[in-house]
């Protein structure tokens, strides 16, 4: 069976680009299988609102429920693998220049080959002291052992307790997020913008950024988003991305 016709705007645009900044959102992960925000609420969790589980009130309230859910989400993407969307991407990186900025918490760029820049949101797998700030690396749980509660683990260099590494709502970004991102934004060839709703702020402004720079920008997604593209093209990441990556050669 034939792969999908690659738009030829967006293949020349490719083959001349030396520097790709690639914006990755939810629609990248997808068909590997990582639950949205809101689909984690299964099992033991359905009755909780994960809004109002992301949120430092939360944290300050019920910490160990917080941590449980949290662990409960890490523990399902561990268990995902990286798709040919993905996979796409790291092989690119042989030829080009690739820089990922992703609004996504989970960790299937680095584990496809991929130099991640920026995580714009966070990641599960990056922990740190809610109190002093240390970075700190925990192994994946078991799912098994998961129940409504979890003590999260305490600082070893002071008396904090380890959070998620995740923005939650009402949180800035990562110091310096968003402006690495557009420095490399505006830095770039080409800017593909892969899989994201374009509803989630700042984040839905960097690709209308690109525009404004002269940066030419192609979107892949299979629904339409309303964002600045020279190209828009409706597939989604595990079909389009495998598909240009190969006519690159």
């Amino acid at each position: 069976m034939s792969g999908p016709v690659v738009p030829q705007h967006a293949r020349e645009l490719a083959q001349a680009a030396r520097r790709v900044l690639v914006l990755s959102g939810a629609g990248m992960s997808a068909e590997s299988g990582v639950p949205t925000f809101r689909d984690a609420q299964t099992g033991l969790w359905h009755r909780y609102d994960p809004a109002e589980l992301a949120t430092p009130q939360a944290w300050a309230r019920d910490p160990g429920l917080v941590w449980a859910w949290y662990e409960w989400r890490r523990s399902l993407v561990a268990a995902c693998q990286p798709n040919a969307g993905h996979r796409a991407l790291a092989e690119w990186a042989r030829i080009a220049e690739m820089s990922v900025v992703t609004q996504n918490v989970d960790d299937l760029h680095e584990r496809a080959g991929s130099a991640v820049v920026v995580h714009l949101h966070g990641s599960l797998f990056a922990h740190r002291c809610d109190s002093c700030g240390a970075p700190v690396e925990l192994p994946v749980p078991d799912q098994a052992e998961i129940s409504g509660r979890l003590a999260p683990p305490v600082c070893v260099h002071c008396t904090g307790r380890i959070r998620p590494g995740v923005v939650w709502f009402g949180e800035a970004l990562p110091a310096g997020a968003l402006d690495e991102a557009m420095t490399q934004i505006e830095a770039s060839d080409l800017v593909m913008v892969v899989g994201t709703s374009g509803m989630v702020h700042p984040a839905a402004a960097l690709p209308g950024l690109a525009v404004s720079a002269g940066v030419p920008v192609v979107e892949i997604n299979p629904n339409p988003t309303g964002l600045p593209a020279d190209v828009h093209w409706p597939v989604t990441a595990a079909v389009g991305l495998p598909a240009l990556v190969d006519q690159l050669g």
